[in-house]
């Protein structure tokens, strides 16, 4: 069987001259293909085109929350922060306060409050100091320490609050550092003992200290003068005023070369 070849050219395997393809006209660039020139609009004049705008970038989509734009202070760092003072002196108002005001995301967490999710078998140091109110004062401490990592590690700043001492530096600021980590910024509130003391007296419940107790331990907070932490007096300062106080204090240690110790 044989097959014709072009206009009734050879068949196959039988060669043969083969007539000369007749001079076709140049194809023109389709649109869009490489070297092509653009469209013209039928009321554009010859050879003149406008200027194409330049298409604004589109941001790659990541899944995470956009955060706003970094404010004064602190802006939108992403920090853990533990603020240490007496009963009495406005910590958790503070801390609450600052978390609830940074233009970032940020966490609260009271030692007092993940203290008293024991419900039975609550062991109240009003009570008496014993073994099992400072086995459920560790266990609150690592419950935090747990929560405040997994904030940080979603992108959310943390603040705690407790009654560090500073003799007792294993299971106080040191243990806080073992709990949620080394870049932990202690931050110290101290107000005088008549302020203390005037703050301690609107409490009620199990919160409210004698007033022996609040001056006990009103007297070990001041061992944390010369520790080279800083040192809020917000004696004459309002809840908002400690606030931006503390955000200042942590401003100033972002922007130290080496951080401050502790």
């Amino acid at each position: 069987m044989q097959h014709g070849v072009g206009n009734g050219g050879a068949a196959w395997g039988q060669p043969g001259p083969r007539p000369a393809a007749p001079p076709q006209p140049p194809i023109p660039p389709a649109q869009g293909w490489p070297g092509s020139p653009p469209p013209q609009s039928p009321h554009q004049p010859p050879h003149q085109h406008h200027q194409s705008q330049p298409v604004p970038a589109v941001p790659e989509a990541t899944g995470h929350i956009p955060l706003p734009p970094a404010g004064p202070g602190t802006g939108g760092a992403v920090l853990a922060v533990l603020l240490i003072g007496p009963a009495g002196a406005g910590k958790t108002t503070v801390a609450r306060h600052w978390a609830s005001t940074r233009p970032v995301p940020t966490a609260h967490v009271s030692l007092d409050d993940v203290r008293e999710w024991v419900c039975s078998g609550f062991a109240d140091p009003q009570a008496g100091w014993n073994e099992h109110s400072e086995a459920q004062y560790r266990l609150a401490r690592r419950t935090c320490g747990f929560a405040a990592r997994n904030y940080l590690a979603n992108g959310i700043s943390c603040i705690l609050d407790d009654a560090v001492f500073p003799d007792r530096p294993v299971v106080g600021l040191g243990g806080w550092k073992r709990h949620v980590g080394p870049t932990l910024l202690p931050v110290v509130l101290l107000p005088g003992l008549e302020i203390v003391l005037e703050r301690n007296a609107a409490r009620s419940g199990n919160r409210r200290l004698s007033d022996e107790e609040v001056a006990r331990i009103h007297g070990r907070m001041a061992g944390w003068y010369g520790s080279g932490l800083p040192i809020i007096d917000n004696s004459h300062l309002d809840v908002e005023g400690t606030a931006r106080a503390l955000d200042e204090a942590l401003a100033r240690a972002l922007a130290a070369p080496g951080g401050w110790p502790g």
